[in-house]
């Protein structure tokens, strides 16, 4: 069977290692969304590396969000020659609204496999640390 993309792992919410474990135990349209599992329930792998790990996906989220309105402005200008402002207002709101759990998700996603090459499991990190003592 061939290895899975990096890309459709991500896509799919998989652990960055193995990419077979999901990261979130819900659905994302589920009313616990935002609950992941602490550890990936196939190779172990512990996805918040250190308190406050995931902070840094509401930047990663942001973009998202930015990227998602100037892309629906650009449109609703092109498409709807240049409305009134409260088209604009209502078309970027709805969205950011429609999308949030999705941004949410995917920030922590990008995150998780920008950092993924640091990570190790904790076997590994027994073993170098007993190599580093010798």
């Amino acid at each position: 069977m061939a290895e899975k993309s990096k890309f459709s792992s991500m896509l799919n919410c998989k652990c960055p290692r193995c990419k077979e474990g999901d990261v979130f135990i819900h659905s994302a349209w589920s009313k616990r969304y935002n609950e992941m599992n602490k550890n990936c329930p196939k190779c172990g792998l512990r996805y918040e590396y250190e308190l406050g790990f995931f902070w840094g996906a509401m930047y990663i989220g942001y973009a998202i969000s930015v990227a998602i309105s100037v892309t629906l402005g650009v449109a609703t200008y092109v498409l709807l020659d240049n409305p009134d402002t409260w088209v604009y207002l209502s078309i970027i709101i709805g969205a950011i609204l429609l999308t949030s759990r999705l941004n949410f998700r995917y920030g922590r996603m990008v995150l998780l496999y920008l950092f993924a090459p640091k990570f190790e499991s904790p076997s590994e990190t027994l073993r170098r640390e007993k190599e580093l003592t010798k």
